[in-house]
This record gives structure tokens, C-alpha cells and sequence, in this order.
């Protein structure tokens, strides 16, 4: 309830006094006082940080994912996986979920960090955030890392301290996430270094071909229960070396695949129901020519380079130290400009 100071009081006797002009009058002071009063109010106010925009999104964070459930999330859900500590997106990783999240906008795009305590109940004060929390359909939860491999062959393998001190852990710890939850939930997995052109619903119970010799776990589509994706677990398990870069993830698919197709060399093919699909599809750009990403390319190159591609995998492994010139012609800068233009303005602020 607003309080109207003393001065405002005796102002109102003295008015009251007149004719109806000092009623009016009245009326003005009193409407200009609680104006006023509102935007001194910080609990008016919306909350501490916001978009540059103006605007302003949630910030609480979803429980985590219910791992134990009996009835999974929608298969047409999205993954997306941070297994470090991280939380503090990159502009690539707010580039490909919103990516994801303007070509998917009807299915459910999961962000899941190992960096959010459980605990919390907001977000940590980041750009990132802010922007990616303005899409309906993308949630950011906390990753339980026991919980997702319980009832799995990898269950105990996490629990194996001696593990966490590989030099290479946190890349295969993501190779055991994305199989986990292609074979618990089903969907699409995603690295957090594609930009997404198109809708993947169409890709289902398919992974892509990297080069010549190899298939690579960046993009996952799978049913749930997959037998495939059962098979990566146990080899997962049965030919574990994590010692050795790639052993447990493009080198495992590629083990699992061609006992699946019987083949000895890799090629684009559909055998038993799970396709390989040709290297244009989620990889144009291939490891060895990322440099291609930074070279500028007219509008023409762009559209022809990318007619038969529904997605863009960056290599960030390779790529992330090197500099990109906001705005520019370079294929990662347009990329960034038509696929995630909200990321892309950031980027320009910046």
C-alpha cells in the first residue's frame, strides 16, 4: 500500500478546497507519485542481468534428467553434453544449441552439464545463458553421471577411481555419455561444436562418415534399446582402452559397425536398419581442411557447399584457437550469422 507523504497531504486540503480543476490536478500528482514510486522499487524490477536486447529469460534450473524413470523422455528429444565442470559457455556452444533449437522447434533440446550442482536453483550469471534460456524448448540440467550409467556395463567401469586419472578422460567420459543415452532415451546427440542447418528428425538410427576409414560419434540418431547401440556398450566395456585417442569412440563405432554390416571398409550404406550416412551430411568440412571454416566464400560456394548438409561440425579440437573476424565472409562467420543469429549478435556486441 503506497503512503502518501505529509507535503502531498496538506497539498491535498489546500485542493480540496477549490473546484473541480484542483481535483484534477489531485488526481495527476497522486498517478505521478506511484510512477515514480515503481521504478525506484527494485522488486519491480526484473532480475539482476539480462539479454542486451532488453529482455529477460528464466533462470532455474530443471531437476536432473530422471534417469531411473520408467517412461523416457520423447525420442525426439536433442542431447547436448558437458562433462567438465564448465559453466561458462562458448559462442560456439550457444551456437549450436540454438542452432538446434531453431531447427527443432517442436522437440525438447537438453543441455546437460556436469558443472550444475544439483543443488542450485538458478543458473550462474552468464550471457550464455540468459540467450539460450529465451527458447521454450531448450532445458539446461545438471548431468548425474552415476545415475545415467546405473543399469548399464558401464556402470561400474565409471566407479573404477583409477579411470579418472587417464589422460584422456574427459573425451571418452563423453563417449560413454552420448551411447548411454542414445540406448536409455533414443533421440540425437550432438558435440557442442555443430552448427545445425536443418531438422536431423529424419536421420533416425544413424551416425555419419567422418573420412575414408572412420565413422564418428559427434551426431548420434537412435532409437531407444537400439541393439547397436547395446553392442557400443559392451565393446565400450570388452576393448576398453583409454590410453589411446578416439579408441572409445569414432574407433569404436567404427569396430561396432562393421561387425554389424560385415564389411571390412567403410562406405555410405544402410545394413540392418542403422545407415551411415556420407560425409556431406553432418560433416562437409573434413578434420584435415577445417582451416576451410575461417576462408571466405561467396554466397553462391556457400549454398552449393552445403545443398546436401544438415549439419556443420566445426572441429573445435582443432579449430578453437583461431581467430574469427565478426562480421566477415568467412563460412564460420556466415554460418554464425543465418544459423544462430542471436549468438551472432553477442558476438558483434563483443
Amino acid at each position: 500500500m503506497l503512503r502518501m507523504p505529509s507535503c502531498l497531504l496538506k497539498l491535498t486540503r489546500v485542493l480540496l478546497s477549490h473546484k473541480p480543476w484542483a481535483l484534477f490536478i489531485l488526481i495527476f500528482v497522486f498517478v505521478s507519485f506511484a510512477y515514480m514510486r515503481f521504478w525506484e522499487d527494485p522488486k519491480s524490477r526484473g532480475p539482476p542481468y539480462s539479454l542486451s536486447a532488453g529482455s529477460s529469460c528464466a533462470h532455474s534450473v530443471p531437476s536432473p534428467l530422471n534417469i531411473a524413470a520408467d517412461a523416457s523422455p520423447s525420442t525426439g528429444n536433442v542431447f547436448f553434453v558437458e562433462t567438465s565442470e564448465q559453466t561458462a559457455p562458448s559462442y560456439l556452444f550457444s551456437c549450436s544449441v540454438e542452432s538446434a533449437a531453431r531447427t527443432h522447434p517442436g522437440s525438447k533440446v537438453v543441455v546437460l552439464m556436469k558443472g550444475l550442482a544439483k543443488e542450485n536453483t538458478s543458473l550462474p550469471k552468464h550471457w550464455a545463458f540468459s540467450l539460450l534460456s529465451c527458447f521454450p524448448n531448450v532445458e539446461i540440467r545438471p548431468l548425474d553421471l552415476t545415475a545415467l550409467f546405473s543399469g548399464t556395463p558401464l556402470a561400474q567401469w565409471y566407479l573404477q577411481p583409477q579411470r579418472h586419472e587417464e589422460p584422456h578422460f574427459l573425451p571418452v567420459l563423453s563417449d560413454a555419455c552420448r551411447i548411454v543415452l542414445m540406448w536409455k532415451f533414443g533421440g540425437i546427440y550432438l558435440d557442442t561444436d555443430f552448427i545445425v542447418l536443418k531438422n536431423l528428425q529424419s536421420l533416425t538410427n544413424a551416425l555419419g562418415i567422418q573420412d575414408a576409414k572412420e565413422l564418428n560419434g559427434a551426431f548420434l540418431s537412435f532409437e531407444p534399446k537400439h541393439t547397436f547401440m547395446e553392442l557400443c556398450m559392451q565393446d565400450f566395456v570388452q576393448n576398453y582402452n583409454g590410453w589411446v585417442w578416439g579408441h572409445q569412440g569414432p574407433e569404436l563405432l567404427t569396430r561396432v559397425f562393421k561387425k554389424w554390416c560385415s564389411i571390412q571398409t567403410i562406405k555410405s550404406m544402410s545394413c540392418k536398419g542403422v545407415r551411415a550416412l556420407a560425409p556431406e551430411v553432418v560433416y562437409p568440412i573434413p578434420w584435415q581442411d577445417w582451416k576451410k571454416l575461417f576462408e571466405s566464400v561467396s554466397a553462391l560456394e556457400l549454398q552449393n557447399l552445403l545443398k546436401n548438409t544438415y549439419a556443420v561440425h566445426i572441429w573445435n579440437q582443432l579449430s578453437h584457437g583461431t581467430k574469427l573476424e565478426i562480421p566477415s565472409q568467412a563460412l564460420l562467420a556466415q554460418l554464425y550469422s543465418q544459423f544462430c543469429p542471436a549468438t551472432y549478435t553477442k558476438m558483434k556486441q563483443d
